[in-house]
């Protein structure tokens, strides 16, 4: 099951984005209510892994669940 990043926890460190074995992880357009640049994760493309979460230093922004409701999807 594909990991989600909640979009109102983000703050844009983009750790995450460099650890992704297979690129699932893609900026969102503008800000979020925080003010801060955010990321989501293309649920398709996740391969569950869990690195995303172990790098993350903001707490509560990656949960290890797909939850679409928490994450704005561009797309």
């Amino acid at each position: 099951m594909p990991h989600t990043i909640v979009t109102e926890t983000c703050e844009g460190v983009a750790d995450c984005v460099k650890a992704c074995p297979v690129a699932c992880i893609h900026p969102g357009p503008g800000k979020n209510i925080k003010g801060t640049d955010w990321f989501w994760i293309d649920f398709a493309t996740c391969i569950d892994c869990g690195i995303c979460l172990s790098v993350c230093p903001v707490e509560g922004a990656i949960i290890p669940e797909e939850r679409p409701e928490y994450q704005k999807n561009p797309q």
